[in-house]
């Protein structure tokens, strides 16, 4: 099953790292792919995950903002 988020505020390298591993730390997440270029993170997961805990998850405590999820 794949997501793609959309997340706003992300600016430099650093900021995709930390959204990628606060993404793959998610025991259903085997990979994230994380563009500040596009504001999009890419996740695969191996079940369900609730957009309430992808978004809680993508926005670190809220330092970035996500607008939504497909």
């Amino acid at each position: 099953m794949k997501k793609t988020i959309f997340i706003e505020g992300m600016g430099c390298s650093r900021c995709e790292n930390r959204v990628k591993n606060a993404l793959e730390a998610l025991p259903q997440v085997t990979d994230a792919k994380v563009s500040k270029d596009t504001g999009t993170a890419l996740v695969e997961l191996t079940e369900a995950v609730a957009d309430t805990i992808l978004t809680e998850t993508a926005s670190c405590g809220g330092k970035y903002t996500v607008t939504g999820i497909e």
